[in-house]
């Protein structure tokens, strides 16, 4: 509550504290903006006439402080003042009451601004939580499927512009079906939860990290070559099956996962949706061989494990293709 006059400020903080409201007094405009900048103001009260900074432009600058959220100001007037009244509401005042004015209307018109506040702050945060459901996994707090095509989408087109390599990889949880047989759904939550967080650990903030189906994961890493792209596969696969997960029942368990990475540029993949399709074949076959290991899709349809022995129409596979690989071995991350 902002007035120069002492007896007429003093006068108003107590009316409002009688009603329930913590008030935070202010001798002039300035200092009511000081006040407001510092949070936890739900509404404000100002007189028009104010040395330093008057009602009108102490309203204006409140406003534009607040563009993010609602404070309703509320202008102290004179009855014969319409001028001022009318500039006020004009330049962002949500309401008026004129001196000399009775308790009950000074009060009624408070609580008035008030509701109209929490219905906006619910308002705000409904369409808060929307936008985020829009966007993020509610149960990982990843990425959700309809942001990663968006983000992929837009990743592709920029690797084609600029010539730089993309890689995808996605990730599945082994048998996951068997440890919500085991612990009930709320425990597979858990485990799909704990995943992901040492999936995040495990890229860079340029990463885009998603939850792609019921267990599966999609990372996509930009301007990132086969072996970095293999390394990242590699620190998530043992990152997870080097921890064990509590889940709901308190047991901990063991988890492993089944890893495909595809990269652009290569002569089969040609769109985004060429390049999920590679790392959803490597992924398989990933599966088909035992689950627990990384497979990675190369040119012609080759999918071969970290150990590069080609498992997937290896004698399609040139001599000059397999000698490059057997030169440039990475890491081994096939299970032990």
């Amino acid at each position: 509550m902002a007035d120069d006059d002492r007896v007429t400020r003093e006068a108003i903080c107590s009316i409002l504290r009688r009603a329930g409201h913590e008030v935070f007094p202010a001798t002039d405009g300035q200092e009511a903006v000081e006040i407001v900048g510092q949070g936890g103001v739900d509404l404000v009260l100002l007189d028009i006439l104010m040395p330093r900074l008057g009602g009108i432009e102490t309203c204006r600058i409140i406003k534009g402080m607040t563009v993010d959220t609602f404070v309703p100001v509320m202008l102290v007037t004179v009855r014969t003042d319409t001028a001022s009244r009318v500039e006020g509401l004009k330049i962002g005042a949500d309401d008026y009451i004129s001196k000399p004015f009775e308790e009950r209307e000074l009060i009624a018109r408070i609580e008035a601004m008030l509701r109209i506040k929490r219905l906006n702050d619910h308002f705000v945060a409904v369409r808060q939580k929307l936008e985020r459901l829009s966007v993020y996994d509610e149960l990982t707090g990843l990425y959700n499927y309809r942001y990663l095509h968006t983000r992929l989408q837009e990743e592709f087109k920029r690797a084609e512009r600029y010539h730089e390599p993309l890689a995808c990889v996605v990730i599945d949880i082994d048998k996951l079906h068997d440890h919500n047989e085991k612990g009930g759904q709320r425990h597979g939550d858990a485990i799909l939860r704990g995943v992901a967080d040492r999936i995040r650990r495990c890229v860079r903030e340029v990463d885009v990290v998603a939850r792609y189906g019921g267990e599966e994961f999609l990372v996509i890493l930009p301007s990132t070559h086969l072996p970095g792209s293999m390394a990242v596969a590699d620190r998530i696969w043992r990152e997870v099956r080097g921890q064990s997960f509590a889940g709901e029942t308190g047991q901990p368990c063991r988890v492993t996962v089944s890893i495909g990475v595809a990269m652009y540029p290569s002569p089969d993949i040609k769109t985004k949706e060429s390049l999920l399709r590679a790392a959803d074949t490597a992924l398989m076959t990933a599966k088909r061989e035992g689950s627990d290991r990384v497979c990675v899709f190369q040119q012609h349809g080759t999918v071969y494990t970290p150990d590069m022995v080609p498992i997937v129409r290896r004698q399609e596979e040139g001599p000059r293709e397999r000698n490059r690989h057997d030169s440039n071995p990475p890491s081994s991350r096939s299970k032990p």
